[in-house]
């Protein structure tokens, strides 16, 4: 079979980890792009190995009764979002039965009382954070192709996928609610007025380079300018107009970005109007958000994550925690006061700080908190100093725990785990080793990002 021959009739059964649709050419397994199960369809193939393909939609010969019309004009093109002609009851079913597959199927676990996944109360405008990059090599869509016209190649919005150098121009996010839409739309036009240079991800020229805006439920308002070789005069007009037009910015800053690449946790934070931070809140504890501060960016549903945490950790008031990748100590903070004693630790050393922080400005004393990498800073020194747990909450990053972690958490026997995972593969792969010593009592599955294949999971272990 060579590419770009089309299988017809193809029936799609069932949806993969990254979101495309999956169906058989005989012993043939095939991902179409933007399929969904319960499709019929002409597929294109485009890359073919010895045992899978993978595919376009050429014809949609019959649609799945769960496909629905995409809401974002945008859908197809930008990277986010790639379930959005998916019904989202369908998308909870297939985010549930994902994290059950992978737990039986890699973990050998008995998932049959997995818990109904938790939905997102809100699946529109549901982030607190989005990052939009300047391009002065904008991504022409078919329409705009189709047009004849000459096109502005400046633009402010998202990478288009697998083309780094790409940016599509954005008009409309359904991601974040406004004035988010109104900030971003305000300062391309101002930009291009006004004559400033937007960033060359190649040759890396530019003013303009990123523009990263926060909200928070308290009704606060970051915005960040990130400039990159601004000429004389720039950065004051830029920052000027965005004070004039957007008052209610709570916090105005502005960084330098010169580098190759567009992290800027080591770049210099320069305050323009207001303080460097604004503040969440929950359950009156209030949570102080940084430039460089992490945070769930579905603040509503990071909630719901943090209470069901809570409610599996079955905290009665005299118990030792551990928490383990505990960012800027949201959970730890937050189950403080039903803890005795919380120990908190993060490999990343301001995220550390931020955590002491939120624990001062809301008077919570019973926390301790460690910068330096888990595999490392969790030994028995440490534990010998401070304690051994009797309930360890984990959070990893998507790649899950270091093995030298799990092997310590195994000699620990805490009589409780709660591990919190946002990809239930790497969850599954630490869960073979636990399930030595532990039983899996409880799985609950938490929607945090609707319109995405993305799931969390919470798992609890009892030792036995």
């Amino acid at each position: 079979m060579n590419p770009q021959k089309t299988i017809e009739n193809l029936h799609v059964f069932d949806i993969a980890e990254e979101g495309k649709g999956v169906a058989r050419d005989g012993d043939l397994v095939i991902f179409i792009e933007k399929a969904i199960p319960g499709d019929v369809v002409n597929a294109e193939i485009y890359k073919k190995k010895k045992k899978f393909a993978e595919a376009k939609i050429h014809t949609l010969v019959s649609p799945s009764a769960d496909r629905v019309t995409p809401f974002c004009a945008h859908f197809g093109v930008c990277g986010g979002c790639k379930w959005q002609h998916m019904d989202y009851t369908a998308q909870l079913r297939y985010k549930q039965k994902s994290v059950m597959d992978a737990l039986q199927r890699l973990a050998g676990l008995d998932v049959a009382h997995t818990e109904t996944i938790l939905p997102s109360a809100v699946s529109q405008y549901y982030r607190n954070k989005l990052e939009y990059t300047f391009s002065n090599k904008r991504w022409l869509t078919n329409e705009d192709v189709a047009s004849g016209q000459a096109m502005e190649m400046d633009a402010l919005g998202f990478h288009v996928p697998l083309r780094f150098d790409k940016i599509l121009e954005i008009n409309h996010c359904y991601l974040q609610a406004n004035p988010s839409n109104n900030i971003r739309n305000s300062v391309n036009k101002f930009a291009k007025d006004n004559g400033l240079t937007f960033y060359d991800l190649r040759a890396h020229t530019g003013a303009l380079r990123n523009l990263v805006i926060r909200t928070s439920s308290t009704g606060e308002l970051m915005v960040i300018v990130i400039f990159a070789y601004p000429e004389d005069g720039n950065v004051e007009l830029m920052m000027n107009y965005v004070a004039a037009e957007f008052p209610q910015i709570t916090s105005l800053l502005y960084i330098i970005n010169q580098k190759k690449n567009d992290t800027y946790a080591d770049q210099e934070i320069i305050a323009y109007r207001g303080p460097e931070y604004i503040y969440e809140e929950m359950e009156g504890l209030k949570f102080r958000i940084g430039p460089k501060s992490f945070y769930q960016t579905n603040s509503l549903q990071a909630y719901e994550l943090y209470k069901i945490t809570r409610d599996f950790a079955g905290l009665t008031g005299n118990e030792l925690v551990y928490d383990l990748y505990t960012g800027t100590g949201t959970i730890a903070n937050f189950i403080a006061k039903d803890a005795k004693k919380v120990i908190g630790i993060e490999y990343v050393p301001t995220a550390i700080e931020d955590a002491k922080i939120n624990s001062a400005i809301n008077h919570i004393t019973n926390t301790r908190f460690f910068a330096g990498d888990m595999k490392d800073v969790l030994n028995n020194d440490f534990i010998n100093t401070h304690g051994k747990p009797d309930v360890i909450i984990t959070d990893p990053p998507r790649a899950g725990m270091h093995p030298d972690v799990v092997e310590k958490l195994m000699e620990l026997e805490a009589e409780r785990i709660v591990y919190v995972s946002c990809n239930a593969a790497t969850q599954a792969r630490d869960l073979i080793r636990l399930k030595e010593k532990y039983d899996v009592v409880r799985i609950k599955p938490v929607d945090m990002f609707p319109h995405t294949q993305h799931v969390e999971n919470v798992v609890l272990l009892k030792l036995r």
